[in-house]
């Protein structure tokens, strides 16, 4: 699996490309700035992208805007961005063409291996990847309002893992229950949000977060 890196800073980028190597994908490109990416990504079409949302020579959200323009140039381009802090416009601004295969992930993430990787071949293969603290500031945010305020703890817990775009399977195994009780409460949360039932990864993932992001 063919990787482009994005990332300023040289220890992190380096760090970034060793992981990803150990892992066993191929480093297509590691770059540290906007019109390096751009170039990167329309000349290899990689795999995947991993990108910082924060790179030269803006230092703004250079990063993000070039990887969303190759999107617009590559339907459907993979790509996991990084970021310092929970921006939820980024958020909001990776879902914005519903068509998955993105992932917003904060930097701390990295050193969880585990973790990053499989948000890496989640984004691959075309899947959503959203970081946790993302997800529960806008359950924090919506957890006042109806509906959402009517909705369990324990629907809440799945709404989360659902939102991040974890499999009913892997769902299960996080809260050690069983797939048919989280098919259970993945539909009453449809059923309380007035959302349509689908068994697509990618559509959960939007509808929730479509959803929580209102008002």
């Amino acid at each position: 699996m063919r990787v482009v890196v994005a990332e300023d800073l040289f220890l992190l980028r380096d760090g970034l490309v060793r992981m990803l190597e150990a892992y066993g994908f191929e480093i297509a490109a590691a770059v540290e700035s906007g019109p390096e990416l751009t170039e990167a990504l329309d000349r290899l079409k990689p795999d995947v992208a991993v990108v910082d949302v924060r790179l030269p020579p803006s230092f703004s959200d250079e990063g993000l805007q070039c990887a969303l323009a190759a999107r617009r140039r590559i339907p459907g381009l993979p790509v996991l961005v990084l970021s310092q802090h929970v921006e939820q416009l980024y958020a909001r601004e990776l879902l914005a063409d519903g068509n998955g295969g993105v992932g917003y992930l904060l930097k701390d993430r990295v050193f969880d291996a585990d973790q990053f990787i499989d948000a890496v071949r989640r984004v691959a293969a075309g899947g959503t990847a959203m970081d946790p603290q993302v997800i529960s500031q806008l359950l924090s945010r919506r957890s006042q309002d109806r509906p959402v305020g009517g909705l369990t703890p324990r629907e809440l817990d799945v709404m989360q893992l659902m939102a991040q775009g974890r499999s009913n399977a892997a769902i299960a195994t996080q809260l050690f229950v069983t797939e048919r009780a989280v098919a259970k409460h993945t539909s009453n949360i449809f059923g309380k949000l007035g959302l349509p039932p689908s068994d697509d990864d990618n559509r959960r993932v939007l509808a929730v977060l479509a959803y929580l992001d209102q008002g």
